[in-house]
């Protein structure tokens, strides 16, 4: 998933306006108009950059004169002290997008990084990594970039790009025949001929069904690890699976020796932290 600057610009724009709101009273009582500053952004821990962009949009919104300069690119891998950025001019607008500035970037780069962590345990197996759709609302385009930029890959978009099953659209159809699932596909199959679709199997009963039914991929949903084992046999290669439910650092690489295709996890958006960077004031 790529951004455009025009989505950058307005969510940045946004975010400006809800901080500054009337006017940054400290900074406009005390810092005089001529004032100038040098600043750099640096990070305090190890981490994989994502969202610069919005950073250095930030600041060009207050002052298009400021000078910027940058030393990394969204994707990299970070050591603890490395300058990220830098950027001179005029004090009051440095002061005005610092946070929104740091805002963009910790919390992107702490997706990356936390899809970087989840990537890495997985290496050397078949599964990749997917992001959900649990993400902050609003800036869903943003970190589903951020996943990307973790090495991670994205899942659905939102509810329009692809047809994904799940049990309570199968509890609607629990009484059709020859059973719910068949039903299903056979349905969205004639209704959405373009796009894949994907179902949700909770028993490996429902995994035979999915892959009687020619489902694309097959979401196996909570499985224990020999369940997991188990699916992967069934299916055989007639569609691609994907393990999903509570997963963790700690229980990743386990459920992915079983042979899954694709491990989704709901917590590289929903539960990434903010890293820490921080904007360093330097002596002109």
């Amino acid at each position: 998933m790529e951004l455009t600057a025009a989505e950058i610009l307005a969510a940045v724009r946004s975010a400006l306006a809800e901080d500054i709101g009337s006017g940054d009273v400290t900074t406009d009582a005390i810092v005089p108009k001529t004032a100038t500053l040098r600043a750099a952004m640096v990070v305090r821990e190890p981490l994989v950059l994502a969202g610069l962009a919005f950073a250095k949009t930030a600041f060009r919104e207050q002052d298009a004169s400021l000078v910027i300069t940058t030393n990394a690119v969204d994707g990299e891998q970070c050591e603890k002290g490395r300058v990220l950025l830098r950027v001179s001019g005029s004090a009051r607008a440095i002061l005005r997008a610092e946070r929104v500035a740091l805002n963009f970037v910790q919390r992107l780069s702490g997706v990356a990084s936390l899809a970087a962590l989840f990537v890495q345990q997985v290496k050397g197996t078949q599964a990749k990594i997917l992001d959900t759709r649990k993400t902050t609302p609003g800036w869903r385009r943003f970190e589903k970039y951020a996943v990307k930029c973790g090495g991670g890959q994205n899942h659905r978009a939102g509810l329009y790009d692809q047809v994904l099953i799940k049990d309570n659209h199968l509890a609607v159809l629990r009484d059709a025949q020859p059973n719910a699932i068949a039903e299903a596909i056979s349905v969205a199959r004639l209704k959405q001929p373009k796009l894949t679709i994907e179902v949700e199997a909770d028993t490996l009963a429902q995994v035979r069904q999915c892959v009687e039914a020619s489902a694309d991929i097959i979401l196996l949903d909570n499985m224990s690890l020999d369940n997991l084992r188990a699916a992967v046999a069934i299916v055989a290669g007639r569609a691609q699976t994907e393990a999903s439910g509570g997963v963790t650092l700690q229980s990743v690489r386990a459920i992915a020796e079983t042979g899954v295709n694709f491990i989704s996890v709901g917590a590289i958006t929903h539960s990434a932290r903010a890293v820490d960077i921080a904007l360093d004031f330097e002596e002109s």
